[in-house]
């Protein structure tokens, strides 16, 4: 037990008031034996016996009490502090009831939600080892038996090997996404990554990712379009190729839940506070609202079965969510069942004033 615990913090008020008590039942004794049998005492002598008795009442109250509290009261606090190894056992120990009720009732409270973040976490780490099992476990074991079928003589067949070996080359793949993925999303939590911020125009870098995104749209006949026409430039302070990846993510999450000749649209408002809001809406199928909570969740996915045929590594929301949020920027999701979803986010704007100021200095 730390040092500190031997210390006590002393309380009167049990003993003072008993005190009071006593030295006014004597004092009212007196009163009664003067008033009864005429026996006249001095005032000197009714002050000082009232004062002594008060004193000797306090000494002994406050000793006999508080050793007789202490000694149970230490007990309480030696069996939570084998719970409590850094808070509680750094109190003085107060002989004061009220204090300790306080003291234990606090305690109680923050223990009680320790538990249950714990067992939130705990819930938590289970279905999330139970998730990257089975992500990786579904490449692996396709490789594997694409593999043991070409050993087992099927690499004979020229037409058979290449066709095995390219199955076996899209597990690799995938196994390559999700740890690429994995490590990217460690590196940013543990703030290993770090971000080069440069000013450039979103309007550019959204109609690159339409481009790379078009064969892939036009396969579900989707249109890519933004919500208006941009004629002039909309310069942003942020991480070139962070941000393309957020816009290819969101793109791509639109593109696979997103209805057959549906339409995904890009939006850039202004916002207060030399803010913009880039917002990306789809009317595809939606998502329930329970879902929504956990959108960002590491290998969360809304449909368990179909967007495992997309490919990917389930992780595109969680490292969208990580790069926002370490660019200080905030993600939005807004979305109803059957009628389409729309994930927003800020990026800090470039003012005009340093817009010039990068012109002069160029």
């Amino acid at each position: 037990m730390s040092n500190n615990t031997t210390s006590q913090r002393k309380s009167y008020r049990f003993a003072i008031r008993s005190s009071i008590y006593i030295t006014a039942f004597l004092f009212l004794i007196l009163f009664l034996i003067t008033f009864i049998d005429g026996v006249q005492f001095p005032v000197p002598v009714l002050l000082g016996t009232t004062i002594a008795s008060f004193i000797l009442c306090f000494v002994i109250i406050q000793y006999r009490v508080q050793r007789f509290i202490y000694r149970r009261i230490k007990r309480i606090y030696e069996d939570v502090s084998l719970l409590e190894s850094s808070n509680f056992t750094d109190r003085e120990i107060a002989t004061d009831m009220r204090t300790l009720k306080e003291q234990v009732e606090r305690f109680a409270r923050n223990k009680k939600i320790e538990i249950e973040t714990l067992q939130i976490r705990e819930n938590y780490r289970k279905e999330f080892l139970g998730n990257i099992s089975h992500e990786l476990k579904t490449p692996l074991f396709t490789v594997q038996g694409y593999i043991d079928t070409l050993i087992d003589g099927a690499h004979k067949d020229k037409a058979i090997r290449k066709k095995y070996l390219e199955r076996a080359q899209k597990g690799v793949e995938r196994l390559t996404y999700i740890v690429r993925d994995m490590d990217m999303i460690t590196r940013l939590e543990v703030g290993d990554m770090s971000l080069d911020k440069e000013n450039f125009d979103i309007i550019t870098l959204i109609k690159q990712v339409f481009d790379q995104f078009e064969m892939k749209a036009a396969k579900k006949n989707i249109s890519l379009v933004f919500d208006m026409k941009y004629d002039q430039p909309i310069m942003v302070h942020a991480d070139q190729e962070r941000i393309l990846q957020v816009i290819s993510n969101l793109i791509v999450n639109s593109i696979k839940y997103g209805k057959q000749n549906g339409t995904t649209e890009v939006a850039v408002e202004d916002l207060i506070n030399n803010k913009v809001i880039l917002r990306v809406t789809d009317n595809g199928e939606g998502i329930k609202p329970e879902f929504i909570p956990r959108l960002f969740e590491r290998f969360f996915r809304v449909d368990r079965t179909g967007s495992r045929k997309e490919g990917g590594s389930g992780l595109g929301l969680a490292i969208v969510k990580h790069i926002v949020e370490a660019h200080g920027e905030r993600i939005y999701v807004d979305s109803e069942l059957g009628i389409g979803s729309e994930f927003s986010f800020t990026l800090e704007k470039v003012s005009s004033n340093t817009e010039d100021s990068d012109l002069e200095e160029d």
